[in-house]
């Protein structure tokens, strides 16, 4: 089986790019991340022509997930447990939880497209957020790692090594790197997730994101923020991974390229 996760940003921009990009990869199940898009207006009925039922969870602004699949696609949950919010109030004067969070169950597996909070600046309230967002997150995935087998891809906004960022001097005092945010990513492998780490396609780190600055990309001044955590009875599986740096090439990619991981049966 093969499993992918992909920041798209923006599913309808990248609609050409990703139709393609399935049609070529293959992948059993897609997780993806900064889909910008509602829910309703999701294209399910494209990726269906390639086999696929989708579930997605957006409101349209900057987040957005879903989940794809053609080996089922059950028990959909949209946000987690005790996810907090930021921003625009509810009914009852509580921050609303943003689209950042969608778990399926998929071959018998539980499977979550996740996209963290960015934590902006270390004095900013989104940092706070960022933080009880992966407490929360972490609090949420407990029962279910402990139940079976887990994994939860996406963009989680943190490397989690200096050696997963190309130049770990310009990234001090800003988020992303900081010992709290790193914390936070080892609590959530105490529960008993791996991190499964990818083949890099050009030099020896495994870079997910290069910001669209000229030449970021082709000097792969890169961060490995893209995740795959999976459970010890997943993570038991792997056969391959690899980050696909063909993705992020061409006209009008994403800044993010994909994890594709092959698992066996």
């Amino acid at each position: 089986m093969r499993l992918a996760t992909w920041n798209v940003n923006s599913v309808k921009a990248r609609l050409p790019r990703l139709l393609e990009w399935l049609a070529d990869t293959a992948p059993d199940i897609v997780c993806l991340q900064e889909t910008k898009c509602p829910a309703a207006a999701f294209p399910a009925a494209e990726v269906a022509e390639l086999g696929y039922e989708a579930a997605a969870h957006g409101d349209g602004r900057w987040n957005g997930v879903a989940l794809l699949s053609r080996v089922g696609l059950s028990d959909v949950t949209l946000s987690f447990p005790g996810e907090p919010g930021f921003g625009e109030l509810d009914g009852v004067g509580a921050a609303r939880p943003e689209a950042r969070a969608i778990g399926a169950t998929c071959a018998g597996m539980r499977v979550w497209s996740l996209y963290a909070p960015n934590g902006r600046t270390l004095d900013s309230p989104h940092y706070v957020y960022k933080l009880d967002w992966f407490a929360a997150l972490r609090d949420a995935l407990a029962p279910e790692i402990a139940a079976g087998p887990v994994v939860a891809c996406g963009d989680y906004n943190v490397a989690p090594t200096d050696a997963d960022v190309w130049n770990p001097a310009l990234f001090v005092g800003a988020t992303h790197v900081t010992p709290a945010e790193r914390q936070a990513l080892a609590e959530l492998r105490d529960l008993g997730l791996r991190d499964v780490v990818p083949t890099p396609m050009k030099g020896p780190h495994p870079y997910t994101y290069w910001d669209y600055r000229a030449g970021m990309f082709h000097q792969n001044k890169g961060m490995r923020i893209d995740l795959v955590y999976a459970s010890e009875d997943v993570a038991g599986r792997v056969r391959a991974a690899y980050v696909d740096r063909e993705a992020r090439k061409g006209k009008g990619p994403s800044d993010h390229a994909p994890i594709v991981v092959d698992l066996d049966a």
